[in-house]
């Protein structure tokens, strides 16, 4: 069967994997058509716009994803996670879990080729039927399915040290270690468009360490991270400095 727009519920199971059993997605059969299957069926759609669309689904919504769950996490730090969480292996590992490569619409030769556990064909589709949902459904509903499916593997990235928030580490290292919070102290120098920030971070009146950066967050980041390498993993400090 060609790919179509009819009402017709699709790949029910997988609907119902994604957390939306009965939602109208006309365009699902689209996203799983790959373009083996549409060239031999002569002007068949594939899923290639779906595709295009969907990647960018999936970058919103990873990025506003880990931007809330990590308010300190630095703009480079950010976007390794991101390009850690949205490559091509991992979207095909997802793909997996939800059994997507059953539901391919493939050619006969890419049948035979094994496209069905290829990597770059599950992840393409994957992202195909993110832009289909998107387009049917909408976005919230999308972004929840992606929040859902993405959630634990950000977080475990982060505890795997892929990168790493230096505030959240010191401040769960000062409380369990000394009952305190640790306090930043921050200045700035140059003209507003160039500016340059520079932290100090302190326990109780203890210096702990310094750091610079190009926006607040970045140098409390760098203070945090010097701090973690300087402190004692038994004693809180006690050589107290002011800025």
């Amino acid at each position: 069967m060609d790919p179509d727009t009819t009402d017709d519920p699709i790949a029910p199971g997988l609907l119902d994997r994604l957390g939306i059993a009965g939602a109208r997605t006309p365009l699902l059969e689209v996203a799983l058509a790959h373009r083996s299957f549409a060239f031999e069926r002569k002007g068949a759609v594939n899923n290639e716009r779906l595709e295009f669309l969907g990647d960018a689904v999936l970058g919103l919504v990873i990025t506003n994803l880990i931007f809330g769950s990590f308010p300190d996490l630095a703009e480079g730090d950010m976007a390794k996670l991101r390009s850690s969480t949205v490559n091509m292996a991992v979207l095909a590992d997802v793909a997996r879990s939800l059994g997507l490569g059953e539901e391919l619409l493939l050619g006969k030769g890419e049948e035979l080729s094994g496209g069905r556990n290829k990597d770059s064909i599950l992840a393409d589709a994957f992202e195909a039927v993110l832009g289909a949902l998107y387009l049917d459904c909408g976005l919230d509903p999308t972004a929840q399915i992606i929040e859902r499916l993405f959630v634990d593997h950000i977080h475990e990235l982060v505890d795997k040290g892929v990168v790493r928030d230096f505030k959240t580490s010191l401040q769960e290292e000062t409380v369990q270690q000394a009952g305190a919070l640790p306090e930043y102290r921050v200045s700035s120098t140059g003209p507003d468009h160039d500016k340059r920030f520079e932290a100090e971070v302190f326990l109780v009146g203890a210096f702990l360490g310094r750091g610079t950066g190009r926006s607040k967050k970045q140098a409390e980041q760098a203070a945090a991270k010097e701090a973690l390498a300087a402190r004692s993993p038994a004693t809180p400090p006690t050589d107290a400095r002011t800025p």
